[in-house]
């Protein structure tokens, strides 16, 4: 009973948060605000996005290879590519459940035990999550004045410290207590860590770690870079600093986690970003919502003909 009302809210909370972040966009700016916004964005760098967003799931797929290979399996780029759009289409609606599906796509169609081909989806996790982290870091570096004085200018000094302090007491506190303890939180996280350790590892045991770290960089180089491009498909943004770029990538990013697949908290996420550099408010939200709608568009479009497909480029395959 606890399972089913637990799959039931897993299901339902992301989806409910996701109109009510619509609706609190949506309050923020008009419907007929935005649709002008859409009307007058210049779609040649919306399509330029597009592109680039559409060859960073390309290399993502052909980076998948790289990890099969040394499994013994030649997996075709075909159903590497399809199995990557079918992931994101399927996250849209049950999050997490596209990486279940991508490795039985594999499993079905190139007899990749379904264990192994989660074992390399969790990999790659891995090295996102690393880059992930090292582009936070980059941008703490580039940005560290105007953070600084962001928090500064909105908090007394003294207590900024005393609250740096905290955070680090309690930040030292939680290891120890997760280091000694033998409770089923403590046990799960020393599990990931664990895990993303081993995970990181694994890479560089690959015959062809450089190729993959490439691909790994170029995936996320093409991110933020679909990013900043569709930025200047709307008037009313430009100039925009490099930091606001970053920032603003990093909060969509983890918006994507929030919901499915961004589904409200995108728009909000890239508006809370770039208010903190003072960029107006419609324009801000119109972009996150112009940037969510094309790649999402892209992965409906790519998505349903993968799953269509894939039957059909696997017709021939002997059982």
């Amino acid at each position: 009973m606890n399972k089913s009302i637990f799959k039931i809210l897993k299901i339902s909370l992301p989806i409910l948060l996701g109109v009510f972040l619509i609706w609190y966009s949506l309050s923020k700016i008009s419907i007929d605000e935005l649709i002008e916004h859409f009307k007058t964005a210049n779609y040649l760098y919306i399509i330029i996005g597009v592109f680039l967003g559409l060859l960073s799931h390309m290399s993502r797929a052909y980076r998948w290879l790289f990890q099969l290979e040394p499994l013994g399996y030649k997996v075709k780029y075909g159903n590497s590519f399809m199995a990557v759009f079918a992931t994101y289409l399927i996250n849209y609606t049950i999050p997490r459940a596209g990486e279940v599906a991508r490795a039985s796509i594999l499993t079905n169609y190139e007899g990749v035990p379904f264990e192994k081909g989660i074992g390399t989806i969790v990999a790659e996790r891995v090295a996102d999550v690393l880059v992930m982290l090292l582009i936070i870091i980059i941008t703490l570096f580039l940005e560290f004045d105007f953070i600084f004085n962001f928090f500064v200018d909105r908090f007394n000094s003294v207590k900024l410290i005393i609250g740096f302090l905290l955070v680090l007491v309690l930040g030292l506190f939680f290891v120890f207590y997760i280091k000694k303890s033998q409770s089923k939180l403590a046990l799960k996280i020393k599990t990931f860590v664990s895990g993303l350790i081993e995970g990181a590892l694994s890479i560089f045991k690959m015959k062809k770690k450089w190729a993959f770290i490439f691909h790994t960089f170029f995936i996320w180089s093409m991110y933020v870079l679909m990013f900043y491009v569709t930025s200047f498909a709307i008037s009313g943004l430009h100039p925009i600093p490099l930091g606001a770029i970053l920032i603003g990538f990093i909060a969509a990013s983890f918006s994507v986690a929030a919901t499915n697949g961004g589904l409200g908290s995108y728009p909000i996420a890239v508006y809370g970003a770039f208010a903190i550099f003072s960029i107006p408010e419609d324009p801000s939200i119109a972009f996150g919502w112009i940037m969510w709608t094309s790649q999402t568009v892209l992965v409906i479009l790519f998505g349903g003909v993968s799953l269509l497909c894939l039957p059909l480029y696997n017709r021939n395959r002997k059982k």
